[in-house]
């Protein structure tokens, strides 16, 4: 599988032209990443987004109660989107759980390419916030069955 082919498996690229995806692949690097290697870990600073090419990511977060498992991503799949449009702090915890390949989009890459291409860059900062405000909406629905389902206080 081409890189321009991994993109476009992703939620993230599914509106975009063959040009556009040829931009983003010329600064995407494709990463072979052990089973049991962290892509990153909670509370370091992103500075990359990722995306599955082949294998399975499992991502957790750390509780009272020990390392608790989140989510499964597999081909197509992306993860720590937020890093590409500021230097913020990991949430949780991304580590190979089968062998990878993996792309990498630099924030530093994104930057040098917003001048150069403005309107790409616009387009999957756009495709960003509208997954996260997904997934917002998705956890609010979780939030709310899980209060409905809660016994009332006596």
């Amino acid at each position: 599988m081409t890189v321009v082919e991994a993109l476009q498996r992703s939620v993230l690229f599914r509106d975009f032209t063959e040009t556009g995806l040829r931009i983003f692949a010329s600064v995407a690097a494709e990463k072979a990443v052990p089973a049991g290697s962290p892509l990153f870990v909670e509370n370091m600073v992103g500075e990359s987004m990722f995306i599955v090419k082949t294998g399975t990511v499992r991502v957790t977060q750390r509780g009272p109660d020990g390392e608790r498992e989140l989510a499964v991503l597999g081909p197509g799949e992306h993860l720590g989107a937020l890093a590409l449009l500021g230097k913020s702090v990991r949430l949780v915890s991304a580590v190979a759980a089968t062998p990878c390949e993996v792309l990498e989009l630099a924030q530093r890459d994104f930057a040098r390419l917003q001048p150069q291409k403005p309107q790409a860059c616009l387009k999957l900062a756009l495709a960003i916030a509208a997954d996260l405000s997904a997934k917002v909406a998705e956890s609010r629905e979780l939030l709310r069955g899980l209060a409905a389902a809660r016994p009332s206080a006596p």
